[in-house]
Parts: structure tokens; sequence; C-alpha cells
């Protein structure tokens, strides 16, 4: 016999699956951050590469780090309203 933990229900579990998928997000938008900025560095030694390329390539990684901030943030209150209380 299944049984659920007192004060869980499925949505309750629902909400802490899509938690733990924004966190796995925001590690993913570090790492697209973190290519981003060695391509920057890679590009900056390179001679035939647009100016503009290097300051776009490190805006989109420090966007990319803003949305991993916020995908946290998001995850964090998820589980927050998931949780029962105390």
């Amino acid at each position: 016999m299944v049984t659920e933990s007192p004060g869980m229900t499925t949505y309750d579990t629902a909400l802490l699956d899509r938690a733990e998928t924004l966190r796995s997000d925001a590690v993913l938008m570090e790492e697209y951050a973190r290519r981003l900025r060695a391509t920057a560095a890679t590009l900056g030694g390179c001679r035939a590469a647009p100016e503009w390329s290097r300051p776009t390539l490190e805006r989109q990684a420090a966007a990319c780090v803003t949305a991993a901030d916020q995908l946290r943030t998001a995850a964090e209150a998820l589980d927050t309203h998931a949780r029962p209380g105390d």
C-alpha cells in the first residue's frame, strides 16, 4: 500500500519536481555563461574577430548568470510554497 506523507499532495510533489528542474536549468545557464566567456576570450586574441563580438558575448554571459540567479530564486519560491508549513 502506498501512502503520501501528511500534508503533501501530488501537486506539492509536482512543484518540488519543477523546482529541481529550475535548479538544473540554472546550472546549464552558468555553463553557457562559461562557454560564452571562453569564446570571448578566444576572440579577444583574434585580429579577424569583429570589434563588437567580445563585448556582445560578455553581455550575453552576464545575462546567463542573471538568468541562473533568477531560476534559483524561482526554485526556492516553489520549494517554500510546496513544502508543508511548520
